[in-house]
Protein backbone atom coordinates (compact mmCIF):
# COMPACT_ATOMS: atom_id res chain seq x y z
CA UNK A 1 0.00 0.00 0.00
CA UNK A 2 1.52 3.52 -1.10
CA UNK A 3 1.85 6.07 1.84
CA UNK A 4 -0.97 8.19 2.87
CA UNK A 5 0.11 11.91 1.40
CA UNK A 6 -1.71 13.58 3.58
CA UNK A 7 0.06 14.48 6.79
CA UNK A 8 -2.05 16.08 9.68
CA UNK A 9 0.73 15.95 13.13
CA UNK A 10 -1.11 16.28 16.36
CA UNK A 11 0.60 19.82 17.07
CA UNK A 12 2.57 21.41 14.32
CA UNK A 13 5.13 23.65 15.54
CA UNK A 14 7.03 23.75 12.28
CA UNK A 15 4.09 26.08 10.70
CA UNK A 16 3.99 28.15 13.87
CA UNK A 17 8.11 28.72 14.05
CA UNK A 18 7.88 29.23 9.81
CA UNK A 19 5.10 32.28 10.61
CA UNK A 20 7.49 33.55 13.54
CA UNK A 21 11.07 32.77 12.03
CA UNK A 22 11.66 36.27 11.38
CA UNK A 23 10.94 37.18 14.23
CA UNK A 24 12.38 34.61 16.84
CA UNK A 25 15.44 35.22 14.70
CA UNK A 26 15.73 38.67 15.17
CA UNK A 27 15.81 37.96 19.43
CA UNK A 28 17.96 34.71 18.70
CA UNK A 29 20.28 37.67 17.36
CA UNK A 30 20.23 40.15 19.82
CA UNK A 31 20.68 37.64 22.39
CA UNK A 32 23.99 36.82 20.83
CA UNK A 33 25.08 40.79 21.15
CA UNK A 34 23.79 41.08 24.23
CA UNK A 35 24.85 37.98 26.15
CA UNK A 36 22.78 38.31 29.22
CA UNK A 37 22.05 34.11 28.89
CA UNK A 38 20.69 33.74 32.35
CA UNK A 39 18.65 36.54 34.22
CA UNK A 40 18.78 38.85 31.33
CA UNK A 41 16.00 41.87 30.45
CA UNK A 42 14.02 39.48 28.00
CA UNK A 43 13.06 37.55 31.43
CA UNK A 44 11.68 40.10 33.51
CA UNK A 45 10.15 41.78 30.42
CA UNK A 46 8.01 38.06 30.00
CA UNK A 47 7.33 38.10 33.54
CA UNK A 48 5.96 40.98 33.60
CA UNK A 49 4.07 40.00 30.27
CA UNK A 50 2.76 37.22 31.65
CA UNK A 51 1.45 38.03 34.59
CA UNK A 52 -0.49 41.06 32.54
CA UNK A 53 -2.23 38.38 30.45
CA UNK A 54 -3.17 36.36 32.94
CA UNK A 55 -4.39 39.17 35.17
CA UNK A 56 -2.27 38.58 38.20
CA UNK A 57 -0.41 40.54 40.56
CA UNK A 58 2.93 39.05 39.73
CA UNK A 59 4.65 36.36 38.02
CA UNK A 60 7.85 34.29 38.92
CA UNK A 61 9.57 32.21 36.51
CA UNK A 62 11.23 29.05 36.45
CA UNK A 63 13.14 26.57 34.21
CA UNK A 64 10.06 24.28 34.14
CA UNK A 65 6.47 23.77 34.62
CA UNK A 66 7.31 20.74 37.27
CA UNK A 67 9.99 22.79 39.14
CA UNK A 68 7.17 25.86 39.20
CA UNK A 69 5.31 23.06 41.11
CA UNK A 70 8.09 21.84 43.53
CA UNK A 71 9.20 25.39 44.29
CA UNK A 72 5.44 26.35 45.36
CA UNK A 73 5.29 23.33 47.37
CA UNK A 74 8.57 24.54 48.94
CA UNK A 75 7.12 27.75 49.80
CA UNK A 76 4.59 26.62 51.28
CA UNK A 77 6.12 25.28 53.76
CA UNK A 78 4.98 21.43 52.56
CA UNK A 79 6.16 19.08 55.79
CA UNK A 80 6.96 15.47 55.52
CA UNK A 81 3.82 13.41 56.18
CA UNK A 82 1.24 16.42 55.44
CA UNK A 83 -1.26 15.19 52.55
CA UNK A 84 -1.79 16.75 49.54
CA UNK A 85 -4.91 16.20 47.16
CA UNK A 86 -4.55 15.55 43.51
CA UNK A 87 -6.52 14.43 40.74
CA UNK A 88 -6.24 10.97 39.53
CA UNK A 89 -5.77 12.23 36.28
CA UNK A 90 -2.71 14.60 35.11
CA UNK A 91 0.78 14.04 34.16
CA UNK A 92 2.99 12.75 37.08
CA UNK A 93 4.85 15.99 37.58
CA UNK A 94 1.09 17.29 39.36
CA UNK A 95 1.90 13.96 41.80
CA UNK A 96 5.72 13.32 41.93
CA UNK A 97 6.33 16.67 43.19
CA UNK A 98 3.99 16.35 46.45
CA UNK A 99 6.40 13.27 47.18
CA UNK A 100 9.79 14.93 46.49
CA UNK A 101 8.87 18.04 48.13
CA UNK A 102 7.94 15.56 51.56
CA UNK A 103 4.20 15.45 51.62
CA UNK A 104 2.27 12.10 50.48
CA UNK A 105 0.03 12.17 48.01
CA UNK A 106 -3.74 11.92 48.18
CA UNK A 107 -5.52 10.93 45.07
CA UNK A 108 -9.56 11.93 44.32
CA UNK A 109 -11.21 10.81 41.11
CA UNK A 110 -12.51 12.81 38.21
CA UNK A 111 -15.66 13.79 36.76
CA UNK A 112 -16.78 11.95 34.27
CA UNK A 113 -17.47 15.12 31.81
CA UNK A 114 -14.39 17.16 32.13
CA UNK A 115 -12.39 14.66 33.67
CA UNK A 116 -11.32 17.00 36.05
CA UNK A 117 -11.06 16.75 39.84
CA UNK A 118 -14.30 15.53 41.00
CA UNK A 119 -15.34 18.39 44.42
CA UNK A 120 -17.92 16.07 45.20
CA UNK A 121 -15.54 13.77 46.06
CA UNK A 122 -12.53 15.61 47.85
CA UNK A 123 -14.29 16.58 51.40
CA UNK A 124 -13.82 12.59 51.98
CA UNK A 125 -10.14 12.44 51.50
CA UNK A 126 -9.82 15.24 53.65
CA UNK A 127 -7.58 14.50 56.90
CA UNK A 128 -6.16 15.98 59.89
CA UNK A 129 -3.08 15.76 57.71
CA UNK A 130 -4.00 17.15 54.50
CA UNK A 131 -2.99 20.88 54.12
CA UNK A 132 -3.77 21.57 50.34
CA UNK A 133 -5.48 20.84 46.86
CA UNK A 134 -3.35 21.06 43.27
CA UNK A 135 -6.55 21.00 41.13
CA UNK A 136 -5.74 20.35 37.47
CA UNK A 137 -7.25 22.28 34.75
CA UNK A 138 -6.90 18.93 32.01
CA UNK A 139 -6.79 19.28 28.87
CA UNK A 140 -7.25 23.38 29.25
CA UNK A 141 -10.65 22.89 30.79
CA UNK A 142 -10.60 24.56 34.11
CA UNK A 143 -11.98 22.66 37.26
CA UNK A 144 -14.86 23.84 39.79
CA UNK A 145 -12.72 25.88 41.84
CA UNK A 146 -15.78 28.02 42.96
CA UNK A 147 -16.75 24.81 44.65
CA UNK A 148 -13.26 23.63 45.18
CA UNK A 149 -12.73 27.47 46.91
CA UNK A 150 -15.61 26.69 49.43
CA UNK A 151 -14.06 23.22 50.55
CA UNK A 152 -10.69 24.69 50.76
CA UNK A 153 -11.80 27.85 52.76
CA UNK A 154 -14.19 25.28 55.26
CA UNK A 155 -11.02 23.08 55.58
CA UNK A 156 -8.17 25.74 55.95
CA UNK A 157 -6.38 24.23 53.21
CA UNK A 158 -3.92 26.05 50.68
CA UNK A 159 -5.00 25.79 46.68
CA UNK A 160 -2.44 25.28 43.90
CA UNK A 161 -3.89 25.14 40.86
CA UNK A 162 -1.74 23.23 37.93
CA UNK A 163 -2.37 25.53 34.98
CA UNK A 164 -0.08 23.69 32.67
CA UNK A 165 -1.92 23.05 29.74
CA UNK A 166 -4.64 25.84 30.52
CA UNK A 167 -3.41 29.09 29.75
CA UNK A 168 -6.34 32.22 29.55
CA UNK A 169 -8.76 29.51 30.72
CA UNK A 170 -11.41 31.21 32.87
CA UNK A 171 -14.11 30.50 35.26
CA UNK A 172 -16.85 33.12 35.62
CA UNK A 173 -14.53 35.71 33.19
CA UNK A 174 -11.56 35.25 36.03
CA UNK A 175 -8.42 33.21 34.46
CA UNK A 176 -6.74 30.00 36.20
CA UNK A 177 -4.25 30.92 38.51
CA UNK A 178 -5.63 33.37 40.62
CA UNK A 179 -7.99 31.15 42.33
CA UNK A 180 -5.69 29.60 44.60
CA UNK A 181 -2.53 30.75 46.53
CA UNK A 182 -0.44 30.30 43.08
CA UNK A 183 -1.03 29.17 39.54
CA UNK A 184 1.87 26.93 37.99
CA UNK A 185 2.17 27.03 34.34
CA UNK A 186 4.13 25.13 31.74
CA UNK A 187 5.66 26.66 28.77
CA UNK A 188 6.92 23.33 26.92
CA UNK A 189 7.47 23.60 23.66
CA UNK A 190 3.60 21.59 22.48
CA UNK A 191 2.07 23.85 25.27
CA UNK A 192 -1.00 26.51 24.47
CA UNK A 193 2.11 29.27 25.14
CA UNK A 194 5.67 27.09 24.61
CA UNK A 195 8.93 27.89 24.49
CA UNK A 196 11.35 26.36 22.00
CA UNK A 197 13.15 24.40 25.27
CA UNK A 198 11.81 24.27 28.70
CA UNK A 199 10.56 26.87 30.64
CA UNK A 200 8.02 27.49 33.26
CA UNK A 201 6.41 29.97 35.84
CA UNK A 202 4.13 30.69 38.57
CA UNK A 203 1.72 33.60 39.07
CA UNK A 204 0.59 34.67 42.35
CA UNK A 205 -1.49 37.45 44.15
CA UNK A 206 0.45 37.39 47.21
CA UNK A 207 3.65 39.45 47.17
CA UNK A 208 5.71 37.66 50.00
CA UNK A 209 4.65 34.22 48.91
CA UNK A 210 5.85 35.95 44.79
CA UNK A 211 9.44 36.83 46.50
CA UNK A 212 9.55 33.33 48.29
CA UNK A 213 9.07 31.58 45.44
CA UNK A 214 11.56 33.65 43.71
CA UNK A 215 13.97 33.34 46.24
CA UNK A 216 14.31 29.19 46.36
CA UNK A 217 14.09 29.22 42.35
CA UNK A 218 17.38 31.02 42.48
CA UNK A 219 19.59 29.72 45.13
CA UNK A 220 17.90 31.25 48.45
CA UNK A 221 18.47 34.74 47.09
CA UNK A 222 17.30 37.90 44.58
CA UNK A 223 20.85 39.11 44.83
CA UNK A 224 23.88 37.07 43.68
CA UNK A 225 25.96 35.64 46.18
CA UNK A 226 23.59 36.46 48.85
CA UNK A 227 21.34 33.44 49.68
CA UNK A 228 18.93 33.87 52.59
CA UNK A 229 17.84 30.51 52.40
CA UNK A 230 18.73 27.29 50.69
CA UNK A 231 17.03 26.96 47.33
CA UNK A 232 17.29 25.57 43.80
CA UNK A 233 18.47 26.58 40.65
CA UNK A 234 15.19 26.71 38.39
CA UNK A 235 15.99 30.10 36.37
CA UNK A 236 13.95 30.48 33.08
CA UNK A 237 16.66 30.80 30.07
CA UNK A 238 17.10 34.27 28.93
CA UNK A 239 16.49 33.28 25.09
CA UNK A 240 13.23 31.13 26.17
CA UNK A 241 11.89 33.79 27.51
CA UNK A 242 12.97 36.15 24.23
CA UNK A 243 11.31 33.46 22.28
CA UNK A 244 8.08 34.06 24.91
CA UNK A 245 7.85 37.68 24.17
CA UNK A 246 7.21 37.21 20.71
CA UNK A 247 4.71 34.24 20.71
CA UNK A 248 3.03 35.99 23.95
CA UNK A 249 1.47 38.68 21.44
CA UNK A 250 -0.31 35.57 19.26
CA UNK A 251 -1.56 33.94 22.31
CA UNK A 252 -5.27 35.34 22.60
CA UNK A 253 -5.54 35.06 18.68
CA UNK A 254 -4.25 30.91 19.21
CA UNK A 255 -6.96 31.07 21.81
CA UNK A 256 -9.65 31.85 19.74
CA UNK A 257 -8.50 30.14 17.25
CA UNK A 258 -8.38 26.54 19.18
CA UNK A 259 -12.15 27.39 20.28
CA UNK A 260 -13.34 27.75 16.66
CA UNK A 261 -11.60 23.90 15.71
CA UNK A 262 -13.22 22.47 18.33
CA UNK A 263 -16.16 24.27 18.00
CA UNK A 264 -16.19 22.63 14.23
CA UNK A 265 -15.15 19.32 15.51
CA UNK A 266 -18.15 19.25 17.85
CA UNK A 267 -20.26 19.91 14.60
CA UNK A 268 -18.82 17.57 12.30
CA UNK A 269 -18.72 14.74 14.88
CA UNK A 270 -21.97 14.86 16.06
CA UNK A 271 -24.32 12.11 16.52
CA UNK A 272 -21.25 9.65 16.28
CA UNK A 273 -20.84 6.72 19.17
CA UNK A 274 -17.98 8.93 20.88
CA UNK A 275 -17.97 11.10 23.36
CA UNK A 276 -16.82 14.78 22.19
CA UNK A 277 -15.55 17.49 25.13
CA UNK A 278 -17.74 18.97 27.39
CA UNK A 279 -17.92 22.98 28.54
CA UNK A 280 -19.59 23.59 31.53
CA UNK A 281 -21.28 26.45 31.22
CA UNK A 282 -18.92 29.02 33.93
CA UNK A 283 -16.17 27.71 32.19
CA UNK A 284 -14.14 28.76 29.29
CA UNK A 285 -12.18 25.61 27.39
CA UNK A 286 -8.91 26.86 25.77
CA UNK A 287 -8.68 23.39 24.18
CA UNK A 288 -5.17 22.60 24.79
CA UNK A 289 -6.09 18.97 23.46
CA UNK A 290 -9.34 18.12 21.67
CA UNK A 291 -10.30 14.21 23.76
CA UNK A 292 -12.76 12.24 22.50
CA UNK A 293 -13.50 9.08 24.35
CA UNK A 294 -14.43 5.64 22.09
CA UNK A 295 -15.14 2.05 23.06
CA UNK A 296 -13.51 1.81 19.49
CA UNK A 297 -9.94 4.03 20.63
CA UNK A 298 -7.04 1.64 19.11
CA UNK A 299 -9.24 0.89 16.21
CA UNK A 300 -9.65 4.29 15.26
CA UNK A 301 -6.68 5.66 16.20
CA UNK A 302 -4.93 3.15 13.74
CA UNK A 303 -7.68 4.40 11.02
CA UNK A 304 -6.54 7.66 11.42
CA UNK A 305 -2.62 6.59 11.16
CA UNK A 306 -3.66 5.34 8.20
CA UNK A 307 -5.00 8.34 6.96
CA UNK A 308 -1.99 10.23 7.81
CA UNK A 309 -3.43 11.69 11.05
CA UNK A 310 -1.50 11.67 14.59
CA UNK A 311 -3.61 11.20 17.60
CA UNK A 312 -2.15 10.58 21.00
CA UNK A 313 -3.53 8.99 24.02
CA UNK A 314 -3.07 11.75 27.12
CA UNK A 315 -2.68 9.87 29.23
CA UNK A 316 -2.52 5.91 29.14
CA UNK A 317 -2.49 5.34 32.50
CA UNK A 318 -4.04 7.65 35.64
CA UNK A 319 -1.92 8.56 38.38
CA UNK A 320 -3.20 5.61 40.93
CA UNK A 321 -2.48 2.76 38.35
CA UNK A 322 1.10 3.84 37.83
CA UNK A 323 3.71 1.39 38.85
CA UNK A 324 4.91 4.69 41.02
CA UNK A 325 2.44 4.43 43.35
CA UNK A 326 1.76 0.78 43.13
CA UNK A 327 2.76 0.94 47.06
CA UNK A 328 -0.49 2.43 47.77
CA UNK A 329 -2.30 -1.08 46.13
CA UNK A 330 -5.06 0.99 44.48
CA UNK A 331 -7.74 -0.75 42.65
CA UNK A 332 -10.29 0.23 39.59
CA UNK A 333 -12.98 0.90 41.52
CA UNK A 334 -11.18 3.22 43.67
CA UNK A 335 -10.90 5.93 40.78
CA UNK A 336 -13.88 4.35 38.38
CA UNK A 337 -13.85 7.00 36.10
CA UNK A 338 -9.99 7.32 35.91
CA UNK A 339 -9.76 3.62 35.27
CA UNK A 340 -13.13 4.10 32.01
CA UNK A 341 -11.11 7.16 30.77
CA UNK A 342 -8.10 5.99 30.35
CA UNK A 343 -9.05 3.07 28.08
CA UNK A 344 -11.17 5.03 25.80
CA UNK A 345 -9.72 8.64 25.58
CA UNK A 346 -8.07 9.93 22.15
CA UNK A 347 -6.45 12.60 21.48
CA UNK A 348 -7.12 14.22 18.05
CA UNK A 349 -4.91 17.33 16.16
CA UNK A 350 -5.05 20.69 17.81
CA UNK A 351 -3.12 23.69 17.90
CA UNK A 352 -3.45 27.23 17.14
CA UNK A 353 -2.32 26.63 13.23
CA UNK A 354 -5.04 23.87 12.63
CA UNK A 355 -6.73 25.27 9.57
CA UNK A 356 -10.18 24.71 9.18
CA UNK A 357 -10.27 22.12 6.32
CA UNK A 358 -7.90 19.80 8.31
CA UNK A 359 -10.30 19.87 10.77
CA UNK A 360 -12.67 18.66 8.04
CA UNK A 361 -10.74 16.28 6.78
CA UNK A 362 -10.03 14.77 9.98
CA UNK A 363 -13.99 14.52 11.06
CA UNK A 364 -14.38 13.28 7.46
CA UNK A 365 -12.37 10.48 8.21
CA UNK A 366 -13.62 9.88 11.64
CA UNK A 367 -17.12 9.26 10.29
CA UNK A 368 -15.79 7.05 7.24
CA UNK A 369 -14.62 4.88 10.50
CA UNK A 370 -17.58 4.68 12.58
CA UNK A 371 -19.47 4.08 8.84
Amino acid sequence: MSENPVRIELVNLRKQHDFLKEELLLKFGEQLIRGDFIRGEEVSIFEKNFSDINESSNCVSCGNGTDSLFVALKALDLKSGDEVIVPAMSWISTSEVVTLAGGRVVFVDVEPETLTIDPGLIEEKITSRTVGIIPVHLYGHPCRMLEIAFIAEKHGLWILEDCAQAHLAEVNGKKVGNFGVAGSFSFYPGKNLGALGDAGALTTNDPILANKMAMIARHGGLKKGVHIIEGMNSRMDTLQAAFLNVKIKYLEKWTRLRIKNADLYKELLSGLPIQLPTTIDDSKHVFHLFVIRSDNRDDLAHFLKLSGISTAINYPISLPFLPAYKYMNHQSADFPEAHDAQSRILSLPMCGSLESKEVEYISEKVRLFFK
